[in-house]
């Protein structure tokens, strides 16, 4: 078997917590710079393995610690404790519209969030009019982004992070937002990259979804791995322990 695409080993990862009352400044020098800041572990002891051709689905409440994984994945975050070995260029999907310039048009943007993805601005004008077809915004792509709906940034967003063939896709929770047409393109969007794509890590609490498009689930609690093996065990066992399929979403659209 070749090596893995992604290799995680006791992955840990905190945020530092802000005091809601200001440090004086005789308790500041008392203390001194070594005094200890309160923190909150987001992930901890998180082992995982993921190889090629495989569609990883990352489940769990809020809080779970799912999006901090995607940063860590990603190369935003780097590891408190532990590794995390990503072997391939990752495109990340973390907000939809997040980093858009909104005095810019949506064209600009294109170019724009593609150089923030490390795209050669040759490929991006290549695949320009692929993107915006698949947006579908009419005459608003060449209008400044501050004129467009939560919506229309949305659909531009995914379009411009799915078109460039990413060896390496994160999504968080990017398929429950907009309305039901954008929900059913999106997702045939993603089975189009399965076979184009080495792997493709989606959060969503859309088990239904999950089910039809993911090869293996790894189920978060409090930051550390409840789970992780074939889509259908460790989505049957989450679903019974949650209760239900998110009622948000409508099954028929997968």
């Amino acid at each position: 078997m070749s090596d893995p695409v992604v290799e995680v080993r006791g992955l840990g990862i905190h945020y530092r917590l802000q005091s809601r009352s200001r440090m004086g400044i005789k308790k500041l020098l008392s203390q001194g710079l070594g005094g200890q800041v309160p923190t909150i572990w987001a992930l901890r002891d998180v082992d995982l393995t993921c190889h090629e051709g495989e569609v990883v689905g990352v489940i769990g409440p809020n809080g779970a610690g799912k999006s901090t994984l995607c940063l860590a994945l990603s190369g935003i975050l780097e590891p408190d404790e532990g590794t995390a070995k990503i072997r391939g260029h990752v495109s990340t999907l973390l907000t939809l519209g997040a980093g858009f310039n909104r005095e810019l048009s949506g064209r600009d943007n294109i170019l724009l969030n593609a150089a923030f993805l490390g795209i050669p601005r040759k490929q991006a004008l290549d695949r320009m009019e692929r993107i915006v077809e698949f947006a579908d915004l009419g005459e608003f792509i060449d209008q400044p982004i501050r004129f467009y709906s939560n919506g229309m940034r949305s659909r531009l967003g995914f379009a411009i992070a799915t078109a460039m063939d990413p060896e390496i896709l994160v999504l968080d929770e990017v398929l429950s937002v907009g309305d039901r047409t954008f929900r059913q393109k999106s997702r045939l969007r993603i089975g189009e990259m399965m076979d184009r794509s080495k792997l493709i890590v989606i959060v969503s609490h859309a088990t239904a979804f999950l089910r039809v498009v993911c090869t293996h689930v790894l189920w978060l609690e409090k930051g550390r791995v409840r789970g992780y093996g074939k889509a259908s065990e460790i989505l049957d066992a989450y679903e019974e322990e949650m209760g239900a399929v998110d009622p948000a979403i409508d099954e028929s659209e997968v």
